[in-house]
């Protein structure tokens, strides 16, 4: 029988377990195959499952490297499922598309493969929204990825998949990516951790641009704080074909986070003055997760952004459009396909073919005022902070909010305007469990750090989670 215990640990302690052979690479593939299969149907996290003979044998594989003695890294017979927008050789990379369903990569992407390197044995996929758009996470390949806690509400996205997989332990760690909120959202609405790297800290690769696509990152999730480093470690570093990543080795990330939070300033930004209409409730949760911090010793004080955040969400459309786009356009070669692809790709697209090189040029000098006035707010806090999401989960038969707090949204996406700052300015961010609202449903912090000031901002966030060790003991059941 398999041991159900193992699929509670943290990914830190049973990667030890796993080296002091206290647990063999085929029990943890058997306890978490077993729990994927009674769970798994009813939130729809994990897609693209490989054949369990095929996963028991590579887990006998690293079994026996290890009794020889070798260990490939940190993740050594760890199961891990990618998100389905990362290339993994052999398995489909749908992007949730209709158009992709039968794509099958021959080769790993360059975060698929040093996930691989470190030893992990690649399961299946986590869902995401058609093409990673939206910050909910259902598909006509697939279906809805439903919220941990409560699956008639969403599990927000893009990592959706990958944030209820973790809290409903059917993965130790699981890998996402962030261009406008998607590690940071599932997180908060899932009770687990999720980093938005700097810009520049985890290289992307295949990738049609290396100079102008900035804005989208590969990163970790976890349930613990030291579980998110330990995968930015294995994810981060320089790679030649990625010639504006950051030089710093990713081991860096897996020293000791322990470290003394008493001083450390916190700007909190709110609702930015009531440009952002917040749900009810929301703000009030947040603002129990920055107690915590005062109560670790934290100085914890409102601050303004200092700047129009009008203008900022105009440069973030043009921004947005001008990236995806192009992400869109190959698939739209033979008209058919228009009929196949969802609204919102459309809709970016379609604006995108407007875009002038003047409108871009402002575009970017406006994000480059955002960029210096957030380091004029660093002069004063060394982490500012944010709600993560401006509503609760929502039902997940709706495609997304179309209004906030009584005020219509314009676009399918701005009920996440509270993500892009971040964002925009190449901050590292990292969503912490803040608690829960009225309906029982979970809302995260936002934390962003000083420019490429991952490791600070991960030290602090290891400092809140043992505050908050109370509220992070709460699991969501998994008959939700």
């Amino acid at each position: 029988m398999p041991d159900p215990d193992l699929t509670l640990m943290h990914a830190d302690a049973l990667s030890q377990a796993i080296h002091h052979k206290r647990v063999s690479c085929r029990e943890v593939m058997v306890a978490t195959l077993a729990r994927i299969e009674r769970v798994n149907p009813r939130f729809n996290a994990i897609v693209s499952l490989r054949d369990s003979d095929a996963l028991l044998a590579e887990a006998d594989a690293c079994d026996a490297e290890l009794a020889r003695g070798h260990s490939r890294g940190w993740m050594h017979g760890m199961p891990q499922a990618i998100k389905d927008l990362a290339n993994t050789a052999g398995l489909p990379n749908t992007q949730g598309s209709p158009l992709l369903r039968r794509f099958v990569p021959a080769e790993d992407g360059l975060m698929a493969a040093r996930m691989k390197a470190a030893g992990c044995i690649v399961i299946g996929k986590t869902n995401t929204p058609e093409f990673g758009l939206g910050s909910h996470t259902f598909n006509e390949v697939f279906g809805a990825t439903r919220n941990a806690f409560n699956p008639s509400k969403s599990a927000g996205g893009s990592s959706g998949g990958a944030a209820v997989a973790l809290a409903q332990h059917l993965l130790p760690v699981a890998d996402g990516s962030d261009f406008m909120g998607s590690l940071r959202n599932p997180a908060g609405w899932n009770h687990v951790f999720g980093l938005r790297p700097s810009q520049g800290r985890v290289p992307m690769w295949p990738a049609n641009d290396v100079w102008l696509a900035q804005l989208g990152t590969e990163g970790p999730m976890g349930r613990s704080v030291r579980d998110v480093a330990m995968l930015l470690s294995i994810q981060a570093g320089h790679d030649p074909r990625s010639p504006l990543s950051i030089a710093q080795d990713g081991h860096a990330f897996a020293a000791p986070l322990d470290s003394d939070p008493k001083g450390q300033r916190i700007g909190w930004l709110g609702d930015l003055n009531g440009h952002l209409p917040m749900e009810a409730g929301v703000l009030e949760v947040c603002e129990q997760a920055l107690r915590r911090c005062a109560d670790m010793g934290c100085v914890v004080e409102p601050t303004a952004l200092g700047m129009d955040p009008s203008a900022v969400w105009d440069c973030w459309l043009v921004w947005r459009q001008a990236l995806v786009g192009p992400r869109i356009a190959p698939h739209l070669v033979n008209p058919k396909n228009r009929a196949h692809v969802k609204p919102e790709a459309l809709w970016e697209h379609d604006q995108a073919q407007q875009l002038t090189g003047p409108q871009f040029n402002r575009a970017s000098a406006q994000r480059t005022r955002l960029h210096q006035q957030m380091r004029a707010l660093f002069e004063r806090f060394d982490v500012l902070a944010l709600p993560v999401a401006q509503v609760w989960p929502f039902d997940v038969e709706q495609r997304w909010p179309d209004t906030v707090a009584g005020r219509p949204m314009d676009t399918y996406h701005r009920w996440m305007e509270v993500v892009i700052y971040a964002t925009l300015a190449g901050l590292p961010a990292i969503s912490v469990p803040a608690g829960f609202g009225a309906q029982g449903l979970p809302m995260g912090l936002q934390l962003i750090g000083k420019p490429q000031g991952d490791f600070a901002l991960l030290q602090l966030a290891h400092a809140y989670e043992q505050a908050a060790a109370e509220l992070l003991a709460i699991r969501p059941p998994e008959n939700a």
